[in-house]
């Protein structure tokens, strides 16, 4: 029994290590067929930092309560038991065999029976959770929808068979030893040592010799099933995630949103005013992935969070991260060899590789080698364009996934490939593109409509906004609010725009706009894909805002330090352009939102809410303000404040907030498929009754105010809902009452010469 034992551990084992050493090479030499990516590598310290806490402080998953604590215990048991195994193959050879030095000591020995018992009940919490949520029950609702259920159920029965021998192998050793009462050597086996108190010295011995094979097999066949599937994300992550969190784009810990990654070709950035003639622009084929992206693919566990938070899946579109990401893996790894061997297509579509060098490759590769990346079914594309298109970047699946892959970068590269070189994008974008080529707004309106609002509060309350330059000299400026192209031009955004301005002039702080000089940022254009645009729009904003400033391009003594430009916006999509991304392009600025500047506001009691705002009101978190930006408070600190306002949540919201529809450039695009994001979103919002819709984003604004306007006509919401800004709120209930005098003296009694002194403390961004 013991020889058989030895020659079937031995050998599976050789089998199973060279297997397992050979894949992980292979992996190795499929992410380094990924380009150069730079500013990955340090600081080590904080990196090193991060990736330790996130995997053993399982910050992200343990967001998932039990899923989380249960998942801990299983990647702990994990690694932490790595020395039963050792203990295994000694005992085929000595069935009383121990660690030296630690194998009797108490402590170690309390340690591997809690971290094998809790291995088992953890794993078994995970099967039966995995079995609630079968898409068998939950359908396209399962986070577990379209994962490979083959190689999460090998793995779960590794895990239980491995804690199950773990345990036994404690109680048979109990029983060599004689134990015959409860001790803290044994405290949780000691009901196996029970079991086989009774059975022969040989008979325990043979029992040891078997359960040490099997354990030691059943880890094999795990060794040696994932070194002949290197694709196997589920088993791998508990590898490659080690790596793709230490590789992440924040070495603090971050995830990756906000600002998207300049475009990069070889690992270098593009000067699009002289590209490079063997310049890629964006992913047209997977090997213009980074190094990361792809080891993004290799690491993704198909857990499905971020399937299970995306707004796209949610309202029946093709569109899944989890799924996306999958098949990039599948053809990358099937596309592997024949790049390998040398082969590839130029930016012309001839071949790189020479007959020679793809004489050896598999005829399945080079087959996978032809097929587009973004084409439909019919075209034998990877990626269809209905899933490419779908996406809103509203982030969800980048903040839930516990790996850290990028799924936002690497849609907007693909999405970079098919405008700039294929020209193939949806149609109702054009219009919005060339609106910004040649007016600076998304609606193509002239620059002089930029300032009808102004006329408009001007007419009404008397009150003066000054222009920057004109009305008011740069350096009397507080802040320069930047209005954005929806809150100049759209009719609903725009009461946003004049109650936020009321509200600084009834503060008495001092701020000036840029008018008709203003443009758009370019967040849709860039993620749209049109970098290049995005790049013509921000380097004239930037050089229009440090003039605006008073700065001297060419004068390096004028240059003035962020702290002393200082930009608020009711716009998110703008606040994370200006803050977050115009620093790749040379513009250092000190960017707020606006319910940051209002909150701060109330807090000094330059604005005092008193007046009743009655009500039952739920606030929306725009992406672009809340998952981008971790910003949540400040617009419910301000409702708070507001007498009257009873606020209830939606199910989903703050990290897990559901997207309106508009990010990502969809606001310029028709939502064809499935249901509309905004509907969804709204019948959240309608099913706790509220009187009041409220959010912080003129996109968030118009998509919310059309769904319960529809709502509405179909008898779905009471007439008497409304969807305003948090901005309009606050004045609602701080505006003084019409004086007599005027509309200036009804515009609440205050100028900026009168109202209150300096802020004593700025929010920043």
């Amino acid at each position: 029994m013991q020889l058989a034992a030895i020659v079937i551990a031995l050998v599976i084992s050789v089998v199973g290590f060279a297997l397992l050493g050979r894949a992980a090479a292979y992996i190795y030499q499929y992410v380094k067929l990924g380009q150069p990516v730079l500013g990955r590598s340090g600081p080590v310290g904080k990196r090193l930092t991060t990736m330790l806490t996130e995997i053993l402080g399982h910050t992200r998953m343990l967001k998932w309560g039990i899923v989380g604590a249960a998942h801990w215990f299983v990647m702990v048991g994990f690694g932490a038991l790595i020395l039963t195994l050792v203990t295994a193959y000694g005992q085929l050879f000595d069935a009383e065999f121990y660690l030296p030095l630690i194998g009797h000591w108490v402590v170690w020995n309390f340690f591997e029976e809690f971290m094998g018992l809790m291995t088992v009940l953890a794993i078994l919490v995970l099967i039966v959770i995995r079995q609630l949520n079968h898409p068998r029950l939950a359908g396209r609702k399962s986070r577990f929808s379209g994962s490979t259920f083959w190689q999460a159920y090998f793995v779960e029965g590794v895990v239980l068979g491995v804690g199950l021998c773990i345990m036994t192998l404690r109680g048979l050793e109990g029983a060599l030893n004689d134990e015959t009462s409860w001790n803290a050597h044994y405290p949780f086996s000691y009901p196996l040592v029970k079991a086989f108190e009774g059975l022969s010295v040989d008979s325990l011995e043979n029992l040891v010799y078997i359960v040490a094979m099997i354990k030691i097999v059943i880890s094999m066949a795990w060794a040696t099933t994932i070194g002949v599937t290197p694709n196997m994300g589920v088993a791998w992550h508990r590898f490659t995630a080690f790596f793709n969190i230490y590789f992440k784009r924040d070495p603090d810990g971050g995830v990756a949103l906000g600002a998207l990654m300049p475009m990069t070709s070889n690992g270098q950035p593009i000067d699009f005013e002289d590209p490079k003639d063997d310049d890629i622009f964006g992913v047209g084929q997977v090997e213009h992935f980074s190094w990361k992206g792809l080891l993004d693919f290799a690491t993704c566990t198909e857990c499905g969070r971020c399937q299970s938070q995306c707004p796209a899946w949610n309202t029946g579109k093709p569109l899944s991260p989890k799924l996306l990401i999958m098949s990039l893996r599948e053809h990358a790894f099937a596309k592997a060899p024949y790049l390998l061997a040398g082969g590839g297509k130029d930016m012309g579509g001839d071949e790189k590789g020479t007959s020679e060098q793809l004489a050896k490759v598999p005829a399945a590769a080079l087959a996978e080698a032809e097929r587009p990346l973004i084409g439909t079914a019919e075209d034998g594309g990877i990626i269809d364009p209905d899933v490419l298109w779908s996406c809103t970047t509203c982030g969800a699946c980048v903040e839930q996934c516990p790996v850290d892959i990028e799924h936002v970068d690497h849609i907007v590269d693909m999405r970079r490939y098919q405008v700039l070189i294929e020209s193939a994008f949806p149609s109702e974008a054009a219009t919005m593109l060339k609106g910004l080529e040649n007016k600076g707004n998304p609606w193509g309106l002239a620059p002089k409509a930029r300032l009808d609002w102004v006329k408009e509060l001007k007419k009404a309350t008397g009150i003066e906004v000054p222009i920057m330059g004109e009305d008011i000299d740069p350096a009397e400026v507080e802040y320069l609010y930047w209005v954005g192209c929806a809150g100049a031009l759209e009719d609903r955004a725009k009461k946003t725009t004049k109650a936020f301005a009321e509200l600084l002039h009834i503060a008495g702080v001092k701020y000036a706009i840029l008018g008709k000089e203003e443009s758009c940022t370019g967040d849709s254009a860039r993620r749209l894909g049109n970098e290049f645009l995005f790049q013509m729009l921000g380097a004239q904003n930037v050089a229009t805002l440090n003039m605006a400033f008073g700065e001297d391009d060419e004068d390096e003594s004028t240059k003035l330090p962020a702290s002393k430009k200082r930009i608020v916006t009711t716009c998110p999509h703008c606040f994370n352009t200006i803050a977050n991304e115009y620093p790749q392009l040379g513009g250092a600025f000190e960017v707020v939102h606006h319910t940051q500047l209002l909150q701060h506001l109330v807090d000094e009691g330059r604005l005092v809410p008193v007046g009743p705002v009655e009500g039952l009101i739920t606030y929306h978190d725009p992406c672009y303000l809340g998952r981008h930006n971790k910003i949540y408070t400040p617009p419910r600190e301000i409702i708070a404040k507001v007498p009257g306002l009873r606020n209830e949540e939606m199910h989903r919201h703050k990290e897990r907030g559901f997207c309106c529809g508009a990010g990502g450039a969809r606001m310029w695009m028709e939502e064809r498929i499935g249901k509309r994001i905004n509907n969804e979103r709204v019948d959240e919002a309608l099913s706790l009754n509220p009187d009041i819709v409220s959010t912080a984003c003129p996109f968030c604004l118009v998509m919310l105010s059309d769904s319960v306007t529809g709502k509405k006509q179909s008898g779905q919401a009471k007439e008497s809902t409304q969807v305003v800004d948090v901005s309009q709120l606050l004045l609602q209930s701080v505006k003084v009452p019409e004086l007599v005098g005027g509309p200036a003296e009804s515009a609440g009694g205050a100028s900026n010469e009168t109202a209150g002194g300096q802020p004593s403390e700025q929010p920043s961004a």
